[in-house]
């Protein structure tokens, strides 16, 4: 999944304040090193994750991190806010100031929540043709019943943004808990499609987004980083 991306000329030029035509010479003394191999080609493209040195010191070397974190109620799901504790605030980690938020879940849910400072992964899991799914497990006020299962199957449509909903799985658990596969994230959809079915949402937490799994020995408040595997394979299940 890209980074974000540009010429290598031109990254030199902005990081060293010189202009693009002092920084073909540079290159063409072999001075510059993209990921440890000289580089001349001044038109190479680089990404925000491209170790670049010049005369062996470094111009950038940015480690893509990539985190999981449990979300706790009433925390929002914001890198600042005035009034509320965020969930950046949440996070033990020197690159805290520099990671985003992948989606976000409402000030009262719970659960699974992805922060990341790769702008391109980030963007290609939210892409609404990827189709990644979200599975949640919902607590509601009233008894569920197979009604509600085919409304969730169906869709709804939402004159709000004249648009209907994509087909959602409803697994009930037991007569006031289910599990909620969407594979969109519509303003308080689940919460919206309750309602639609004359029922009220008492809780509702993220377990899984795709492949991944929320980590059960994560505590409310807690992250931990992700590993190679949980990076590449978190798209593979969508439906």
């Amino acid at each position: 999944m890209p980074a974000k991306s540009a010429r290598l000329d031109r990254f030199i030029s902005s990081k060293m304040a010189i202009s693009q035509k002092a920084v073909r010479p540079i290159l063409a003394q072999g001075r510059v090193a993209v990921d440890g191999c000289v580089c001349r080609d001044r038109q190479q493209i680089i990404n925000t994750f491209s170790r670049i040195t010049l005369d062996g010191q470094i111009l950038q070397a940015n480690t893509p991190l990539y985190l999981m974190m449990n979300k706790p109620k009433g925390v929002v799901s914001a890198t600042r806010d005035d009034q509320h504790q965020t969930v950046i605030d949440l996070l033990d980690h020197p690159e805290r100031s520099k990671l985003h938020l992948v989606g976000r879940l409402d000030f009262n849910s719970t659960g699974l929540l992805l922060l990341t400072n790769d702008s391109g992964w980030s963007q290609q899991l939210m892409k609404p043709d990827q189709k990644v799914s979200k599975r949640y497990r919902v607590t509601v006020n009233s008894p569920l019943d197979q009604q509600t299962v085919d409304a969730f199957a169906a869709g709804m449509y939402f004159a709000y943004e004249d648009a209907t909903t994509r087909p959602a799985g409803l697994n009930i658990i037991n007569d006031y808990e289910a599990e909620v596969t969407l594979t969109e994230g519509r303003y308080h959809q689940i919460k919206r499609m309750f309602a639609r079915c004359n029922n009220k949402v008492l809780s509702l937490h993220r377990i899984a987004i795709g492949n991944l799994l929320l980590d059960p020995s994560l505590s409310a408040g807690q992250s931990r980083e992700l590993s190679a595997a949980e990076v590449t394979d978190i798209t593979d299940q969508v439906i």
